[in-house]
């Protein structure tokens, strides 16, 4: 087994990396004109509502079929089109923590707390946590969010399918923040004045949690999980396949998004499931646009970036390799190239290494 990389999140690791010029850098943005991009990052309400009214109908929907079918075999296509919108409230609560997608303040921090207790990602948590993702996306000792750390371990990604891994340890988080204790970590990036939030709404979390397992118990039947909780585990492979494409098997260490993540084609249904976070590197390099302008953006500077994937299968025809790859060699990674007019800017520091063509 190839030596782990050290994925550390403290305060010495996170000085370490700003004396390197890493942290809280100033990373390349692609050229756009100032007007267009306003109009870009500007926030309505129709087009949100529009796209989160049909989830919740789709969501409602399939969950009667599920209940009304229970016992019977058609209860399982039902929970599975159930677990699958229920899991992309995943995508759903990573835009929501941005604050963009309503001009209305009180819709996106309604939505966002219901989306993020169905991803268990606890809200306030997981808002500073992202942050600092978007600061630091992909820097060593400051961005507690690689999903993917090098040598990649194969069971846990697997395991991930149904996050089954990175889901007991939220669960693990959310009852000892409930209990009131911060890790080191957490405090590096959770501001003071924050904690006492984060403690309170993962206890209201523990509640429910707790009631849902209580109400279980009390019918003798798994019926009511398999509403609440349960349906992040079962319906998550889909969300996780879409997740695993933003920076898998990318380079670490780099100030530049159009290195580090992936733009991937996806087919309407997939865009609409995925919430247009298939258009990573342009979400990444001006996070105030709106999900539902997130094609507009790319269309005003795909020709600053490498080329988009063409489907998500051609994302893990590179993406499987690479993993495999990084398992006897952590330096290596998959390497993107800029179009010929933007090879003028920054790219890999000294150092990094690829063999990879993309």
């Amino acid at each position: 087994m190839a030596q782990q990389r050290d994925y550390r999140i403290d305060a010495s690791t996170l000085q370490q990396a700003q004396q390197v010029g890493l942290a809280s850098a100033d990373w390349h943005a692609c050229k756009i004109d100032r007007k267009t991009l306003k109009r870009l990052m500007k926030r309505e309400n129709q087009a949100p509502l529009a796209h989160f009214g049909l989830w919740l109908l789709l969501l409602i929907i399939s969950g009667s079929v599920a209940f009304l079918a229970w016992g019977t075999l058609w209860c399982i296509p039902a929970f599975t089109i159930y677990g699958m919108l229920y899991a992309a409230s995943d995508h759903r609560a990573h835009e929501l923590s941005h604050g963009t997608p309503f001009r209305t303040g009180w819709l996106n921090t309604a939505l966002y707390h219901l989306t993020a207790f169905m991803t268990l990602h606890e809200a306030n948590f997981w808002r500073w946590s992202h942050a600092r993702h978007h600061t630091d996306t992909l820097i060593l000792g400051s961005d507690r969010e690689i999903a993917v750390p090098r040598p990649p371990n194969l069971a846990k990604m697997l395991l991930d399918l149904c996050y089954i891994a990175s889901g007991w340890v939220e669960l693990k988080r959310i009852f000892r923040h409930a209990a009131g204790h911060l890790t080191k970590e957490d405090m590096t990036f959770v501001p003071e004045s924050e904690r006492p939030k984060v403690i309170w709404t993962c206890r209201i979390y523990v509640t429910i949690i707790l009631g849902t397992v209580g109400w279980c118990l009390a019918i003798g039947s798994i019926l009511p999980a398999l509403f609440i909780v349960l349906p992040r585990f079962y319906g998550g492979p889909l969300s996780q396949l879409f997740n695993l494409t933003q920076h898998t098997a990318l380079a670490e260490n780099v100030l530049d998004h159009r290195l580090n993540t992936r733009t991937v084609k996806m087919n309407p249904i997939f865009n609409f499931l995925y919430m247009n976070m298939n258009y990573h590197v342009e979400h990444h390099m001006f996070p105030m646009v709106p999900f539902y302008h997130l094609p507009r953006l790319h269309d005003h500077i795909k020709n600053q970036c490498p080329s988009p994937y063409p489907s998500l299968w051609a994302a893990y025809r590179e993406i499987i390799p690479g993993v495999l790859r990084q398992r006897k060699d952590p330096g290596y990674f998959v390497e993107r190239h800029l179009p010929e007019k933007a090879k003028d800017t920054p790219r890999y520091p000294n150092g990094s290494r690829s063999t990879a063509t993309a």
